[in-house]
């Protein structure tokens, strides 16, 4: 089998981490509004260890399974007429302890993209073309000059080496317009082509330049470095939901814990990377993941943080909630869908490692 013993404990302790932390973002919130916790669970199945704050009355119970974990509040899925219960909680309360899960991991991945750019020059690089990769390019016959500053490819504005690249290779399936410095003025490059590969039945651009890289950053340069990083590991996860909509990609390019995990003991085990380069590598996909699980539950879907803010929007618009009834209804709707993309997706993936 592709994925051993040893892959699928780090993989389920990486991802039980990051469940636990986006839970843990609803308990700390719900606590600083006032909400009784009935139980905080690290863990999921049966209970192996527990124990009953005092003061607070919450059970912190510690479960079998290191897949995530959850928060018992009061009034949660039913109404209680208690003043600590969150049903009792005004509208601008409940809605800040609903975002505060993907806000943590959002957070998180903006924490981790930082270690990251700290350690790897490659994500400190301008967008400033310091040569072509051969001496004639695709680019190069579309206009594109050393010493040129990528401002833009199409609309996208980009900051970063990382960035650009990224935008070419999501974008450059097509000619593209680049807009770029030259000389103190903006010039606008149109049909610029660049080379292309295949991955899974969708076809992407790829750079064919190398860009100036910055050799003694200062502080900002890193703050800046991974704010870029991060927002552009957002628009990466809602380009490609965008793209599973319209088409452009299959639903083979999606992937559970087990495909990731497949992918990563390969990427790491064909490669001949040093212990620092692992790392970083290991280290990125835990970000992204993160601000994946982030963006993903932020979604106005039923049954993720994002659709339960939505009703709490629709009941501060009309000023009174939703019937829980009618709530609960599509909430089960869109727990049953998403169970079955699970389990098409999870499938998918143990079929993929025989």
């Amino acid at each position: 089998m592709r994925v051993t013993i040893v892959y699928i404990v780090v993989a389920l302790l990486v991802f039980g981490l990051l469940i636990m932390i986006h839970e843990f973002g609803h308990y700390m919130v719900a606590r600083l509004c006032g909400v009784r916790i009935n139980e905080f669970s690290i863990g999921m199945g049966p209970k192996i260890l527990q124990k009953k704050s005092k003061k607070q009355g919450t059970l912190l119970s510690l479960r079998a399974f290191p897949i995530g974990g959850y928060v018992s509040m009061s009034g949660e899925d039913e109404d209680v007429d208690a003043p600590d219960s969150f049903s009792c909680k005004r509208v601008w309360q409940r809605m800040l302890i609903v975002v505060a899960g993907a806000a943590m991991n959002l957070v998180l991945g903006f924490l981790i993209v930082f270690i990251i750019v700290c350690l790897t020059r490659d994500l400190l690089a301008s967008t400033t073309i310091a040569k072509f990769k051969e001496e004639a390019t695709s680019c190069a016959e579309g206009g594109l000059e050393i010493g040129d500053t990528v401002l833009k490819v199409n609309e996208t504005r980009v900051h970063t080496g990382e960035e650009l690249t990224y935008e070419i290779m999501s974008q450059g399936y097509e000619p593209l317009s680049l807009t770029v410095l030259r000389d103190g003025e903006r010039v606008v490059l149109e049909n610029v082509v660049f080379p292309q590969f295949e991955e899974k039945g969708s076809v992407f651009g790829e750079y064919d330049f190398f860009v100036y890289g910055i050799q003694h950053p200062n502080v900002g340069q890193l703050l800046r470095a991974s704010w870029h990083r991060a927002v552009s590991l957002v628009k990466m996860v809602w380009d490609s939901l965008a793209n599973l909509v319209t088409g452009r990609y299959s639903v083979e390019s999606l992937s559970s814990p087990i495909g990731v995990t497949a992918a990563v003991k390969d990427t790491i085990t064909d490669s001949n990377w040093t212990g620092k380069q692992i790392l970083q590598y290991v280290l990125n996909i835990t970000a992204i993941i993160s601000i994946n699980l982030g963006v993903f539950n932020l979604l106005p879907f039923p049954a993720l943080d994002g659709g339960r803010f939505v009703f709490l929007a629709v009941e501060a618009i009309i000023r009174r909630p939703v019937p829980k009834e009618i709530e609960a209804r599509i909430h089960f709707i869109g727990i049953v869908v998403l169970l079955a993309l699970m389990v098409l997706v999870v499938g998918k993936d143990v079929i993929g490692l025989f």
